[in-house]
Order: C-alpha cells, then sequence, then structure tokens
C-alpha cells in the first residue's frame, strides 16, 4: 500500500483550502437531491469528495503508464507511473547497465518527466525493494492505503468547516435556517399570507411550540414540491421575522409567539441580575476556592465538567427560590440542551414526586432556566434547600426532585424586614426537604424583603456596605459569634445577586473584616 494526500495532516490543515469545485460540488448535491444540508454533512461531502477526487486523478495516470516495480524490466517508449513521486508519470528514454555488490546486476532506466527533468532508476532488480509489489495489479484500490472517512472528520472537520462556512456566508444564493443551509432560488415561495397562517396556528396552541411539518398542512403548498424543502422554506422565513422564535433543542426545530413567551423568559427577572462586581481573585485562598467551586453559582468563572452529568444536585439561594428558576451554571449547563442559534429552549420538567409536568425554558444570555416556581411552592421549598436534577432519555426533558421526609419542626434564620433594614431571627419552620443548613433562610412577607432590596439597589449600596450591615445581624444568632461566608453569601443574595468571589475577596480585602478560623467571619471587635 503506498500513502497518499489526504491522508495527511497537513493536507486539511496548513495546506487546506476550499476550491471553487468544492463548492459547485456541494451545490450540485443540493440541485440533485432537493435536500438542505447539516454542518456534519457539508464537512463529510467535502473531505468525500476530496478523497474521490485524489483516486479519480491516480485512476486517470495509472491508465496512462505503468506502475513502476524496481523489479520489472522496461523497455525505451514505455510509460510509467512514480508512487513515490505523487504519480508523476514519465517516459523511459535510455538503459544502461547497472552493478552493486549488495544488488549483483541490474538495469538503470533513465525517465523523462513533464518539463524535460530526467532521473535515473533500477531496474530488473533481483533483490527485495519496498517499492515492489506482491501483485501486479493497478486497481487504485489494490494500490493506495485505505481511508477512513469518519476519522479525517473527526481530525479535521472543524477547520474544513470553517472555510466551508466563510464561503457560504458570501454566497448570495445561500438560505439557511436551524442548522441547515439550502439554495434559495430552489426554494418554494412563501408569501405574508403564508406567515400570517403560522402565526395564527402558533396563537391557537397558546404560543407553541410547533414544528414547521405541523404547520405546513394548513398552509396547502402544492404537493408537488418536495416536502422536505417545504419545512425547511419554511423555518428559513421564520428564522427571520421577528415574531417568532425557535425554541427547540438543536435537532429539533420548535417555533415559539414571542410575544407569548413569559415575561421573565424575554427578560430576566430582577433578582437574578448581577452587575459584576470587579475583585482580585488572587485573594482567594484555596479553602475559599473550594467553597466557590462547591456553591457552583452560575455567574462563577468554574471550567466545564469534562462529561456531561447525568445529575446535578444544588441549593436554593433566595433570587432563584423567588423567581422560580434554577442557576444554568457550568454543570447544569452542559447537560441542558442547546439550540442552533437561539438563546431560548423550551424542556419539560417532570416533578420526581408527582409525575407532574412542568414547562421550563433555558435561557442561555440570562444564564438561569425558568418555569419552577409551581413546584418550588407545591412542596414549599425553603431558601437552601437541595434540588436535584436528572436527565431523562429525551433530550429536552428532565426530572426535578429533592431529598424529602416527613415535615418537622426545625430552627431556621428568618429574614426580618424592620425600619427599612434587613434583619434576621431564629424562627421554628416546618420543613419537609433536605437542606443545607448554613444557606437556608426563610422569609414570611417577601414584599417587604424586595422592597428593601429596591431601595438598596436604587441607592447604589455597595458589596461592602452591604456585608457591613449582614455580618453583625447574622452573628448575634450563634454562639461563636461568626458567620460562615456560605451563610453571608446566602444572605447578601437576598439583597444583592452576587456570586461568592466577590464575596469572599472582600472578607480578605478589609481588615474590618475579621477571619476567625475556617471559613467563619465576624466584625473586627465583635464579639
Amino acid at each position: 500500500m503506498f500513502g497518499r494526500q489526504t491522508l495527511a495532516t497537513r493536507y486539511w490543515t496548513s495546506s487546506f483550502n476550499l476550491t471553487d469545485a468544492d463548492v459547485e460540488y456541494l451545490f450540485s448535491v443540493m440541485l440533485e437531491e432537493e435536500k438542505p444540508l447539516s454542518r456534519d454533512e457539508l464537512v463529510r461531502l467535502v473531505v468525500e469528495h476530496r478523497v474521490r477526487s485524489e483516486e479519480e486523478e491516480w485512476r486517470r495516470r495509472l491508465s496512462e503508464g505503468e506502475l513502476f516495480q524496481p523489479r520489472a524490466h522496461y523497455e525505451i517508449g514505455q510509460k510509467l507511473v512514480f508512487p513515490a513521486l505523487d504519480f508523476a508519470l514519465g517516459e523511459v528514454v535510455g538503459t544502461r547497465p547497472g552493478s552493486n555488490p549488495e544488488h549483483g546486476e541490474f538495469t538503470v532506466i533513465q525517465v523523462e518527466f513533464e518539463g524535460g527533468v530526467r532521473r535515473e532508476f533500477a531496474s530488473d532488480l533481483q533483490t527485495p525493494h519496498v517499492l515492489n509489489r506482491e501483485s501486479d495489479g493497478q486497481s487504485v484500490q489494490e494500490i493506495l492505503e485505505p481511508i477512513d472517512i469518519d476519522v479525517i472528520v473527526a481530525e479535521h472537520g472543524d477547520n474544513v468547516w470553517e472555510q466551508i462556512r466563510e464561503r457560504l456566508e458570501q454566497v448570495e444564493d445561500i438560505a439557511y435556517a436551524a442548522g441547515q443551509w439550502f439554495l434559495k432560488s430552489l426554494l418554494p415561495t412563501l408569501n405574508e399570507g403564508h406567515i400570517n397562517l403560522a402565526e395564527a396556528l402558533l396563537d391557537m396552541h397558546g404560543g407553541g411550540p410547533l414544528a414547521a411539518a405541523d404547520m405546513l398542512p394548513v398552509l396547502e403548498l402544492p404537493k408537488e414540491i418536495n416536502p422536505t424543502l417545504q419545512e425547511f422554506a419554511l423555518n428559513y422565513v421564520l428564522y427571520h421575522d421577528s415574531r417568532f422564535d425557535e425554541v427547540g433543542p438543536a435537532g429539533l426545530v420548535r417555533w415559539y409567539l414571542r410575544r407569548l413567551e413569559p415575561e421573565q423568559v424575554r427578560n430576566t427577572p430582577p433578582h437574578l441580575v448581577y452587575d459584576p462586581i470587579p475583585y482580585a481573585r488572587d485573594l482567594l485562598s484555596p479553602e475559599a476556592l473550594a467553597l466557590e467551586a462547591e456553591i457552583a453559582d452560575e455567574h462563577s468563572p468554574l471550567p466545564a465538567p469534562e462529561t456531561v452529568p447525568d445529575e446535578v444536585t444544588l441549593a436554593l439561594i433566595y433570587p432563584h427560590r423567588r423567581s422560580g428558576t434554577l442557576p444554568l451554571n457550568a454543570a447544569l449547563s452542559a447537560m441542558f440542551p442547546t439550540a442552533y442559534e437561539a438563546d431560548r429552549v423550551l424542556i419539560t420538567f417532570v416533578d420526581g414526586k408527582t409525575g407532574d409536568e412542568y414547562e421550563g425554558w433555558v435561557v442561555r444570555k440570562g444564564r438561569y432556566v425558568y418555569g419552577l416556581d409551581r413546584f418550588y411552592r407545591t412542596h414549599k421549598l425553603p431558601i437552601g434547600a437541595f434540588v436535584r436534577v436528572i436527565r431523562m432519555d429525551d433530550p429536552d426533558r428532565f426530572v426535578i426532585d429533592f431529598e424529602g421526609y416527613r415535615p418537622r419542626t426545625e430552627w431556621v434564620r428568618l429574614v426580618v424586614p424592620e425600619n427599612g433594614r434587613i434583619t434576621y431571627q431564629n424562627h421554628k419552620r416546618s420543613i419537609g426537604a433536605a437542606y443545607d443548613d448554613l444557606m437556608v433562610l426563610g422569609a414570611d412577607d417577601l414584599d417587604a424583603v424586595d422592597a428593601i432590596r429596591d431601595v438598596m439597589r436604587a441607592q447604589s449600596r455597595g458589596l461592602i456596605d452591604i456585608i457591613r450591615q449582614l455580618l453583625p445581624e447574622l452573628a448575634r444568632l450563634t454562639p461563636q459569634m461568626a458567620v460562615h461566608a456560605k451563610t453571608l453569601y446566602s444572605a447578601v443574595n437576598v439583597v444583592r445577586r452576587c456570586p461568592p468571589g466577590p464575596i469572599l475577596a472582600a472578607l480578605e480585602a478589609q481588615p474590618e473584616f475579621e477571619h476567625v478560623g475556617g471559613l467563619y467571619w465576624r466584625l473586627a471587635g465583635q464579639g
């Protein structure tokens, strides 16, 4: 077997350039098959086209001459193909005797290549040589090293795709929708009447979601048009109309009326809005960094998991419990589905206790998942409760669950608004769910709590000022007169959305905050 260019890494990296012939081939496939093509399909087609073109070129050369082998005898005028020279074609123009103690007697042939270049090669060689073949067959399959298209696509597909994408974006006649490309000139025409019918149909279904295939029967396009092209054409026009939102997970195109999406999906709930706070991460100790990783706040700079988790457990903080949301942290971001282009993806939560289903919305730009207020209220989950999310076989369905037990009365920190300030008191509450005792909080008058929060936000109260106010309030509830950093994180987030990093850095940077061991803190001089 002889090597080939398309097996070389450099062929698909530094040497690869998408050609007009590659693009014309892609367009011919679209035309012949009347099928929109995905990224993976486009990449594979280009790779297959290059491999096939290489084989066809070698087949053409082999048809013009005999494959050179050092053991064979050649006469003047014979045309030979040299695999070691990239299958260059040459003609024998001279011969002479050759002799070498290692090889004995043989013949030296002089070969002339294109451009008049002449080289000499050994023939009639009796000793073994790497260029000799066991068989005299000259088919491409017999001669060339086999290629696994899947391996090339896996190793070099990204580089090939970048060049395909750049070229397609420059072609005026290319239409894109939901991860697929096709020629605009071959699409059926959909007018404003068709689009209005689609809007009315979605309206009748509460906004959605519906696939294009669900709406096409109502649009009554000509039956002779390929159904696949009808579906792509509808996806294309809806994709470019601001009334419609594509909310299906990648691979499942689903449409929703944007105006009928929940307000908390179209706009980030106020409790979740984080105004980034600059801080020095080098102030965080290994213990503090470990706590940050444990909390797994969606605004913490944590790495994505190496593999997609099947299950994620987290403790609720006030902003998410109040908004009926989950944080889209690194682990959940990897677990929940993405879309081709859309910021919002519609999913289904299945209650692990009752089997009830809840409509959920993955809002990647806002870093949250909306739709769990009824779940939280039904099970009376407190701030600090552990919530578990479990993947199901369907890519857009997830179990939402918690560790429940027979409700029992326990002491918890209660948020108590008092004279325009947030104070804390220990109160008994009935709880029937496992929780993090360092983060658990209760709140009876939510409107009063939010009113104080709004005032503090309007006054642009800084993080250090908030910590200065909350530390003594929380410390007086403990015998040690000290507050764990995790408790402080939970309390700060009642009045200002903030990940643990800035809080931990502020504790380290300000001398008025005294470290008393572990991750416990108090105001200097307190205690």
